[in-house]
């Protein structure tokens, strides 16, 4: 069994921004597999199904902590918990402004480069969770980091982020299905 977790901030507000980037590939991946989200206990939405691809079936779940970004560990740690996943079955969706918009990472462990979401996990979890990072690029200013990565993709960055957002759900199913490594073959060019 593997548990995906999108990491993303709750509300309208949030819906579409850079830092949610992680929310809208769950979203994807719930409709394309047909997993239903439900709100549940420990501040997530999941959903629970069998994934298919040629002769193989594997279980999963789908998950959005509901804890505000920062502090998505509260939220990760629980729910991997409940399901008694190992961190090496433990797949988090995240965005990354190290990255330029639409490039696509994976990776297991390292820093968590500043980003709150991870650290958090890292922190409650231990490092050693697979990672599929989503390029979402870097603000020219660096002041201008927090309103960066909570705005909207501009109409000519959309084509990207659409692309992006297939790319990570063809990691994740890499993942899944012929492992990380073949993943990393793929997408860490």
């Amino acid at each position: 069994m593997y548990v995906i977790f999108g990491l993303g901030n709750i509300g309208e507000e949030y819906k579409n921004t850079r830092h949610n980037v992680g929310f809208i590939v769950i979203d994807y991946l719930s409709k394309k597999w047909g997993i239903a989200l439900k709100k549940a206990k420990y501040s997530t939405f999941f959903g629970k199904g069998e994934v298919s691809f040629e002769e193989k079936t594997e279980e999963v779940v789908l998950a959005k902590p509901l804890t505000f970004m920062n502090l998505s560990g509260r939220a990760v740690k629980p729910v991997s918990k409940y399901f008694m996943v190992p961190p090496s079955n433990i797949i988090v969706l995240h965005d990354d402004i190290d990255l330029h918009l639409g490039n696509i990472r994976v990776k297991i462990g390292g820093s968590d480069a500043g980003h709150k979401g991870i650290h958090s996990i890292s922190t409650l979890l231990g490092p050693d969770f697979i990672r599929v990072r989503i390029g979402i690029g870097r603000p020219e200013n660096k002041e201008q980091v927090v309103d960066y990565v909570l705005s909207t993709f501009d109409n000519d960055e959309k084509s990207l982020i659409t692309d992006s957002i297939k790319r990570a759900t063809k990691a994740v199913e890499t993942i899944i299905f012929k492992g990380l490594n073949e993943a990393q073959r793929q997408l860490n060019r």
